[in-house]
């Protein structure tokens, strides 16, 4: 089974022109993203830690499906001349220090974790044009899928 774990989506409901004091650069968007995926996330009985977390070009939060811990990392990218931006994910497998070093954050990916966010997304009315890619076409943004498994 090909598991797809990187995502772009639109969507009109989250800031994406004030920035906040507390973010790390002027253009970190995704905080509340990030929250109103944890409530989500949670209805669904996935276990979510209560806060997100920032890196320097948006925000992550942490999951657990089975007995796999799970990031999924938010960034935002402007639209070009007056066309909506979009939201660029990718749900990474939390591997600790050495882990990431030798690229284990991409592997061991449990199926769960992509679908939990998919029956998320897919069904909010707050989200449009959601695409699933695999690592080598979130690269170049080619053959999104409407899902995040194939057979």
């Amino acid at each position: 089974m090909t598991i797809r774990r990187n995502f772009i989506f639109q969507s009109t409901a989250f800031n994406t022109s004030v920035p906040k004091e507390y973010f790390i650069n002027e253009g970190s968007f995704g905080d509340d993203l990030a929250r109103w995926l944890i409530e989500r996330l949670r209805a669904q009985g996935v276990h979510v830690e209560p806060e997100p977390g920032q890196e320097d070009f948006g925000w992550y939060l942490t999951f657990r499906v089975g007995e796999a811990v799970h990031d999924l990392v938010i960034g935002y990218r402007p639209g070009q001349e007056g066309k909506l931006g979009d939201w660029m994910c990718t749900i990474e497998r939390r591997a600790g220090f050495w882990g990431s070093i030798f690229g284990a954050r991409s592997r061991g990916l449990q199926v769960e974790a992509p679908e939990a966010l998919h029956a998320v997304l897919s069904t909010a009315s707050e989200i449009s044009n959601l695409r699933w890619f695999s690592d080598e076409d979130y690269k170049k943004e080619e053959n999104g899928k409407k899902t995040p498994t194939a057979a």
